[in-house]
């Protein structure tokens, strides 16, 4: 059970994490955008994330979308940090080790659940040039 002092730390690092990833974008749509739609964009992000997620997406950045992702996980961990739930694998229901979670704070799986979930990925997309997303039924033709 996390302590009401170290649940406000967590919660704490959580959003400053966001802050930066939000900066991150906004520096990135005003690479790419240019300065134009400089006021438009801090106008988005003075009504709400959402307006600049979605202005995020409409860009089409690389990037942006891996940061967009990031600031999903981190709403993630904040949801479950207020479930009483922060710090136990989504998959095996096991203690995420606090190494883990210093590293990434917004780890949904422990170590040993996530490498299985990476070299499930790396079967699947090994399998993919070739076709097989999965064997064939027995008698049925290749």
């Amino acid at each position: 059970m996390v302590t009401k002092k170290k649940k406000e730390a967590l919660r704490k690092m959580l959003l400053e994490k966001k802050r930066e990833v939000w900066g991150d974008i906004k520096e990135r749509l005003f690479e790419h955008l240019g300065k134009e739609y400089r006021r438009e964009i801090e106008t988005a992000l003075d009504e709400g994330d959402r307006a600049i997620a979605d202005l995020a997406e409409e860009t089409g950045l690389a990037i942006v979308n891996l940061r967009k992702e990031m600031l999903e996980k981190i709403d993630h961990a904040l949801e479950k940090l207020d479930q009483g739930t922060y710090g136990i694998c989504d998959d095996c229901g096991g203690e995420i080790s606090e190494q883990r979670l210093k590293a990434v704070p917004f780890a949904i799986y422990c170590i040993e659940c996530k490498q299985k979930r990476e070299e499930l990925e790396q079967i699947a997309q090994e399998r993919e040039p070739f076709g097989a997303s999965t064997p064939p039924e027995v008698g049925e033709e290749i």
